[in-house]
């Protein structure tokens, strides 16, 4: 079990010790008697967050999924059909024989999919990919 207790209060620092394993962060403005509570409840194996650091982690993946979003509008069919099979971890051999075209043209899709995913690679994508559909499913 990991606690951080921090005078930082950023949702961004917040969100990214919580997403590498943190089971909860505590600010150092945080009353005594809350302090208490929010041990107890790791101690019990759940998570504590602050109520009001809550709600701005919601309203910042909200902003990130819209932002991802908008760059997956930009892809054509095609790189979005690309995008999906390289999520599910199909290679560019196995992607061009699915959509029966040449593994050339699925580099050229590949290579415009994380240009205009703003990524620096496959792996990445398929991860972004992935977390706005589950996201898209949990909403």
């Amino acid at each position: 079990l990991v606690v951080i207790v921090s005078a930082e209060e950023d949702p961004t620092l917040i969100r990214r010790a919580i997403d590498l394993g943190a089971s909860g962060y505590i600010p150092k403005s945080t009353p005594l008697p809350q302090i208490a509570d929010a041990v107890n409840k790791v101690l019990d194996g759940e998570q504590w967050l602050p109520g009001n650091i809550n709600d701005a982690i919601s309203q910042l993946e909200n902003q990130q999924d819209k932002a991802f979003a908008d760059k997956l509008a930009q892809l054509t069919p095609h790189q979005f059909k690309v995008l999906k099979m390289m999520a599910d971890g199909l290679l560019n051999k196995q992607i061009a024989y699915e959509l029966d075209i040449s593994e050339s043209t699925v580099k050229q899709h590949v290579s415009a999919v994380l240009r205009k995913l703003e990524v620096i690679n496959r792996t990445k994508a398929g991860v972004l990919f992935k977390q706005m559909m589950n996201n898209e499913e949990s909403h």
